[in-house]
């Protein structure tokens, strides 16, 4: 619309002045070379027009053939770059499709037209990759790092290829180069910290973290918890050689996370062993208050040495009221209330934990209990340390699918920092129950088999800490064995019974098809 605005203006003013000259009629004389040449001021105007559209054709036609070669390499580039942006452009998809041999000759004719162009690189590289090639693809991220331009993204992809190799050395050494040459990139900041945490080098990882939070790559409040769990590491390395040092350094984790446990036990521990036993027990409740925990629980009760069972129990009881009588205050309640022999308060404790399905440290309080009043070979102290062969597992650290009794600064699967999380491990599925594949085997046969007497109960011994509890047991002589029950019944318990500080892997049962329920009736028919 402009430009027609435009037209009609410039028509207008010519128009308007070609109407102003038609007013004021002039002459014009030209006298060159003995010569006289006189005629109206419009028809010299129209000639000089005509001269200059004359001179600019010319001009045009001369300026053409001079720049005749230049132009016809020109198009002969673009043509070439055009195709080569055409192959980078299906070289692209191909990789995206997992097509290697499309995306090795569309690589291949993307660097023919384009030359060291970074996209033609990064494209060679990934079909090298896709392809199995890993030299091909190092030496491709190689001629990366040679130019400025593209130095970063080398170093990423050399540094991927690394880890893929297993080299951790050279990994580490690509992540470090990246990260000062582009202290915002990401994956290199990611990578320098999990080896600093690898290393033990608790220091270097706080400032990397305080450089990320300056530079706007993660959250305040995620580098705050951070910098907490690595200075707890710091704090958990030091508290047996250098207590000050340790001490000081849980407190400062305290302080960026109150509801850190491992920090709170820490300087519970350390601040009750040089005496400051208030401020001990303030940190302890208030990390309490946050997050009820057993390991906080230790701490507070045993803050003073030398103090009565009584004492104990007393401060059992305040944690109890803190947390509004929370599953592990009630624990530790009954606990404390066994070794002061008041089981009256102990079974009071944990009645309401008992209710519905009990876990395995419930039930072991259960048979202390049953133990300490009734005697260690009571049939219901083996009734409890049965039960809790079989009841759902109490909360544990875990990461990455690894359960822990001990907290740990990183994952042992990833290395990732701050990965243990305080919950129940995942239970094991239930196999087939009261209607299960064998359950018409079994009711066929019941009443074609003759009554077996009564098995003898068998007394179940205190397992070892290293082994786990194992329930009583009939004899299977007559009686035909559920195979598809025992095989879904779920392993020991990764508490209580189970060696304390050792990794316990969460594993699944594979899944039972129909010929593995067809092969089991089968062998029960037989």
């Amino acid at each position: 619309m402009w430009r027609a605005l435009a037209f009609l203006a410039l028509l207008a003013i010519a128009a308007f002045g070609a109407t102003w000259i038609a007013d004021r009629p002039g002459t014009v004389t030209i006298v060159w070379n003995g010569y006289e040449i006189a005629t109206s001021l419009a028809i010299a105007l129209i000639g000089v027009l005509v001269a200059a559209i004359v001179v600019g054709f010319v001009w045009a036609v001369v300026k053409g053939i001079i720049t005749l070669p230049e132009t016809l390499v020109r198009g002969s580039k673009e043509r070439r770059r055009a195709k080569g942006f055409s192959a980078l452009s299906r070289g692209m998809v191909a990789v995206g499709s997992g097509d290697p041999l499309a995306a090795r000759r569309h690589a291949s004719d993307a660097e023919r037209l384009l030359g060291a162009e970074p996209l033609a690189l990064l494209l060679k590289a990934q079909a090298a990759q896709i392809s199995g090639d890993r030299e091909a693809a190092e030496h491709a991220f190689q001629r990366m790092v040679n130019d400025p331009e593209t130095r970063v993204l080398g170093l990423r992809g050399l540094f991927v290829e690394a880890r893929r190799r297993e080299d951790d050395v050279a990994a580490r050494a690509y992540a470090a180069e990246a990260a000062r040459l582009a202290p915002s990139v990401t994956w290199a900041n990611e990578a320098v910290l999990e080896a600093q945490c690898a290393d033990g080098d608790w220091s270097g990882a706080v400032e990397t973290v305080e450089r990320r939070a300056s530079l706007g790559l993660i959250e305040k409040g995620l580098a705050r918890r951070q910098r907490a769990v690595l200075l707890t590491a710091a704090a958990q390395t030091r508290e047996a050689g250098e207590p000050e040092a340790a001490t000081q350094r849980a407190l400062d984790a305290v302080k960026l996370a109150p509801d850190l446990v491992p920090a709170a036990c820490i300087a519970g521990r350390l601040l009750a062993r040089r005496g400051d036993l208030k401020k001990a027990a303030k940190i302890v409740e208030a990390a309490w208050r946050a997050n009820p925990h057993p390991d906080l629980a230790k701490v507070y009760l045993g803050l003073r040495v030398g103090d009565s069972v009584r004492d104990r129990l007393t401060r059992a009881e305040t944690l109890a009221k803190i947390s509004t009588w929370h599953p592990e205050s009630r624990l530790a309640m009954a606990q404390a209330a066994v070794e002061a022999q008041d089981i009256g308060k102990a079974r009071e404790a944990l009645a309401p934990l008992l209710a519905d399905r009990p876990t395995v440290r419930a039930c072991l309080a259960m048979a202390k209990i049953e133990e300490t009043e009734h005697g260690a070979g009571s049939g219901r102290a083996r009734e409890w340390l049965a039960r809790a062969a079989h009841a759902p597992r109490d909360p544990m650290w875990i990461a990455d699918g690894v359960a822990s009794e001990r907290w740990a600064p990183v994952s042992p699967i990833t290395g990732h920092l701050d990965a243990f999380v305080w919950k129940a491990p995942t239970e094991l599925l239930e196999g087939p129950s009261g209607d299960d594949v064998t359950g018409d085997i079994d009711d066929r046969d019941d009443h074609a088999r003759p009554a077996l007497p009564a098995a003898a109960p068998q007394v179940l011994e205190a397992a070892p800490s290293n082994a786990a509890v194992v329930a009583p047991v009939k004899p299977a002589e007559p009686a035909p064995v559920n195979v598809a029950k025992m095989a879904s019944k779920p392993s020991a318990p990764a508490s209580g019974p189970m060696a304390t500080g050792a990794a316990t892997p969460v594993v699944f049962p594979a899944p039972k098809g129909p010929d593995s329920a067809a092969e089991t009736k089968a062998r029960l028919v037989g």
